[in-house]
């Protein structure tokens, strides 16, 4: 019974950590897309989008609490849709406070890049099952 409810924590932390490391992808190709060290400044580029993306992850848990009573980190709404607007907003707006570059026309491929990693492999998930 133990290892079963184990084994059933760990597939809950799955969503949480595809997340993460989509989003060091998005810095990742953002960072080698505009000439810069990938891997010495990757961590500049990622705490804010990271802590972003703990406030998206938040922000569905509490609504889908509400809702369902518990996160489904694979469904696109409320899950997909807070974290990556959270991971958007949040990542810019701490961008701008640490002094971080957040050009109109970055914004928008953010916004579209995000879309496209944190709601996209949801999408497939959903019509796959």
């Amino acid at each position: 019974m133990r290892a079963t409810t184990t084994l059933a924590s760990v597939r809950k932390l799955v969503p949480l950590v595809v997340d993460a490391l989509l989003v060091i992808l998005f810095c990742a190709i953002g960072r080698r897309s505009h000439d810069e060290a990938v891997l010495t400044g990757l961590l500049k580029t990622v705490w804010p989008f990271a802590i972003g993306l703990a406030i998206g992850w938040v922000l569905a848990a509490a609504v889908a609490s509400r809702v369902k009573g518990h996160v489904d980190g694979t469904a696109l709404w409320p899950a997909g849709v807070l974290v990556w607007l959270g991971t958007l907003c949040g990542g810019m707006l701490l961008r701008v406070i640490s002094g971080q570059g957040t050009a109109f026309s970055f914004i928008i491929v953010a916004a579209c890049v995000l879309a496209l990693f944190l709601l996209g492999w949801r999408a497939a998930i959903k019509a796959i099952n």
